[in-house]
């Protein structure tokens, strides 16, 4: 069996359900034992799912929500790093959904267009990137644990955060790979003095640091989490039409534009395909193949423990030092 026949589908790793009744949608991230990372085929079929809840009478509040502990770590890194390698069953071609038996070739390697036909797709809602932007209805993230990566892209873009106490807030690359697709918006929802923190330190923010500076609507115990989101829904459920909603959700979009949250996304994305150009200067951490090929999860515990303890991304790492503490959650 392939490290690719391992992994779920998407279909597994990204449920769907609604309510008709109380037209409440709600999607279901279900890979708890992989911190809920998303595979590329997760992350289009989320896009898919949320363009439809969009088009669908039956929905007019969406729900995001994880089972497990945490929320979410951002991409299946194993899966994307073998793609760009050019490992595995998975050609860039897919990132950017063309068939792969689709009669078209791919940019080849040191070509420019290599790297930022992927990397500039994270501004195509389609990409499961910037697709709770389009959606002209009301949408819910509720976040728990780690909220890091793609899944921290979800919290910017959303329409209302719910937020359990344990959350942390914020994206390894920060830390490991230098820049992270749509800085803008974060510098929007955030403010931009606390979001250059979070970017120069690499550090996540807690719960209560994202409520203070706007970015999370409620912070809860985290077994109160699922009732406070429930409440929220059934609250923008029975509110305005839906009519009006898609209405308020055109004008929010203007006041978006007017700050220039797509201009942002289309800038973020062509400063991150330099990356390449990038060099290492020896202090710090790369995440690449050869990072992962040494040992991911060992190379993120010895790199995690460099900072002080309360600035760690793994929550273990961040409570205590302890020398049985699970190395997976760095």
């Amino acid at each position: 069996m392939t490290e690719k026949d391992s992994r779920p589908t998407a279909e597994e790793i990204v449920l769907y359900e609604k309510d008709p009744e109380t037209r409440i949608a709600t999607i279901t991230l279900d890979r708890a034992d992989d911190l809920n990372a998303m595979t590329i085929d997760a992350q289009h079929r989320y896009a898919d799912l949320v363009r439809l809840a969009g088009i669908d009478d039956d929905v007019k509040v969406l729900v995001i929500r994880a089972n497990g502990p945490h929320l979410g770590s951002g991409a299946d890194l194993p899966e994307l790093l073998d793609i760009m390698a050019g490992r595995g069953d998975v050609s860039m071609k897919h990132i950017v959904r063309v068939p792969d038996d689709a009669d078209v070739v791919y940019p080849p390697k040191g070509s420019y267009r290599y790297g930022a036909s992927n990397v500039q797709s994270y501004t195509d809602p389609s990409a499961g990137m910037r697709s709770l932007q389009d959606f002209k209805k009301i949408s819910i993230l509720e976040v728990r644990g780690y909220c890091y990566g793609w899944h921290f892209y979800q919290a910017a873009d959303a329409d209302i955060v719910i937020s359990s106490d344990d959350a942390l807030f914020g994206h390894a690359a920060f830390r490991y790979a230098g820049y992270a697709a749509r800085q803008w918006q974060w510098c929007t929802m955030m403010g931009l003095r606390k979001f250059m923190e979070m970017v120069f330190t690499g550090r996540p923010f807690t719960a209560k640091e994202m409520y203070d500076c706007d970015f999370v609507n409620a912070v809860v115990p985290f077994d109160e989490l699922e009732a406070m989101t429930e409440k929220y829904a059934l609250a923008c459920s029975r509110s305005r039409p839906t009519d009006t909603v898609f209405v308020q959700k055109t004008f929010f979009e203007i006041y978006k534009q007017h700050q220039g949250e797509y201009m942002g996304s289309i800038l973020a994305g062509l400063l991150e395909s330099t990356g390449r150009l990038l060099r290492p200067d020896g202090t710090s951490l790369e995440l690449d193949r050869e990072m992962l090929d040494r040992g991911l999860t060992n190379s993120v515990r010895d790199n995690d423990e460099r900072f002080p303890p309360d600035w760690r991304l793994s929550q273990r790492g961040r409570a205590a030092e302890q020398p049985d503490r699970n190395p997976e959650e760095g």
